[in-house]
């Protein structure tokens, strides 16, 4: 903020009578209101997203025994996900540096 003001600050009036608070609106509000728009953009992409994700891993038309295999599924890839780690911390540790 201190460098944008700095810089509006720096430029003289052209005629009398002018006044730096319009050029510096001029500046600052088009961020505004990409701000305004952008940002609401993003963050509504983004839970549409997720929601999509949620809803693929467990589709409507799923019944208790394939909910109960998909979760088992996971369970088993998060088990194996542990051991690779402890492995990969133990062959990290016998490592040598030259």
């Amino acid at each position: 903020m201190a460098l944008a003001w700095a810089s509006v600050r720096e430029c003289p009036p052209t005629y009398p009578g002018d006044s730096r608070v319009p050029r510096y609106a001029a500046r600052v509000i088009p961020w505004i209101v990409f701000a305004l728009v952008a940002v609401p953009l993003v963050v509504v992409g983004f839970v549409a997203t997720r929601r999509r994700t949620a809803a693929g891993e467990h589709p409507a038309s799923e019944d208790a025994q394939a909910r109960a295999l998909t979760e088992q599924e996971f369970a088993e890839a998060e088990a194996y996900e542990a051991k690779w780690r402890e492995e990969d911390k133990e062959r990290y540790h016998e490592e040598r540096l030259p």
